[in-house]
């Protein structure tokens, strides 16, 4: 294990944000975690993973241990479906298209969504009418303090609306080191009804779709829409889609009767956020490398040098404006290191 000094970051996050780690340390085994962990010279760590859903507004004063953890592992299976172990650096959609090529169900609407497999559960990540939790069947995590393993089951994890225990009263105190996902192996259940799916596989003649052809119909709808990180920093969808209650949506729509929306159920209402930013008139603005991208207004870009404060300006500019126009509070789905 070697302690780098002075590391640069920006390969290491999405936003393409050039800040640098005091120190840095490659993480490639649980053994490798539990020794960094334990390393008194360095009272003060950082946990980077994919580097998808943060933003660096600064360097980073710490040693910062990059979880890079690889590994899958079958634990059972019977007929119906199979319980599949995945370490937290195992690449996202690389482990998706894993699990295709075995005719392993659940994960093919999460497809082509950036980041590592550990950080996963912390936002319980969704997508197109399906969010982790549905496939989780529970991950471990490593106790900082002590270096001890803990399994969380999905009622310990206390999932929400990308939100879980990670990001509440666990935060700061595990870190995950593998996901075990419950999949299907045959029958399986294909949500096609959120989106554009349905479109996007007429369009290309399915008519009795595979878990394939699902994935691959999310793919090309995420790519028509969202940029590459690797061409254009972003970290995906940087605001959570606000969810009203039944009486702040009917005075909502009362005076916004174009608004688009999704009924959750008969108390709750979701909004979507690009619909809101996009009214505001911020879709494809730019201020100076910092943007909103001209398809997506729920995606903040950096178009070359940005700093990671930069991009929080404008998210604020833009959450203050939805605030002002429609009485909205909307709230950065990125995690922000200030």
């Amino acid at each position: 294990m070697k302690i780098q000094k002075n590391k640069s970051l920006k390969n290491l996050n999405t936003f393409g944000i050039d800040a640098k780690a005091s120190s840095f340390c490659e993480i490639r085994s649980i053994n490798d975690l539990a020794e960094a962990l334990r390393l008194q010279n360095y009272p003060t760590k950082f946990i980077i993973s994919g580097g998808s859903n943060i933003l660096i507004t600064k360097d980073i004063d710490a040693l910062v241990l990059h979880i890079n953890i690889k590994g899958k592992e079958i634990l059972k299976e019977d007929d119906e479906h199979v319980y599949l172990k995945v370490m937290a650096g195992e690449v996202w959609h690389d482990m998706v298209l894993w699990c295709l090529d075995q005719n392993f169900g659940g994960l093919e609407n999460l497809s082509l969504i950036p980041g590592n497999t550990g950080t996963a559960p912390i936002q319980n990540i969704g997508a197109y009418g399906v969010e982790l939790k549905e496939v989780f069947e529970c991950c471990e995590a490593m106790n900082i303090e002590d270096q001890s393993i803990k399994s969380f089951s999905k009622r310990d994890c206390n999932f929400g609306y990308r939100d879980s225990y990670f990001k509440n009263e666990g935060k700061g105190k595990f870190i995950i080191t593998s996901v075990t996902f419950k999949l299907t192996k045959r029958n399986h259940k294909l949500n096609t009804s959120y989106g554009a799916i349905e479109d996007e596989l007429k369009g290309k003649g399915i008519k009795n779709p595979t878990i394939r052809d699902v994935s691959e119909a999310v793919v090309a709808i995420r790519q028509s829409k969202l940029p590459d990180p690797a061409e254009l920093g972003n970290s995906g969808s940087f605001f959570k889609n606000p969810v009203l209650s039944k009486s702040e949506f009917e005075l909502f729509i009362t005076k916004h009767p174009q608004a688009r929306y999704y009924k959750l159920n008969n108390n709750e209402y979701k909004v979507p956020a690009a619909w809101l930013i996009e009214q505001c008139g911020f879709k494809g603005k730019r201020f100076g490398d910092a943007g909103v991208h001209k398809n997506q207004a729920l995606v903040l870009v950096n178009y070359g040098n940005a700093k990671g404060s930069e991009i929080i300006e404008l998210a604020h500019k833009i959450m203050d404006k939805v605030l002002d126009t429609f009485g909205i509070k909307i709230s950065p789905e990125v995690n922000l290191i200030k």
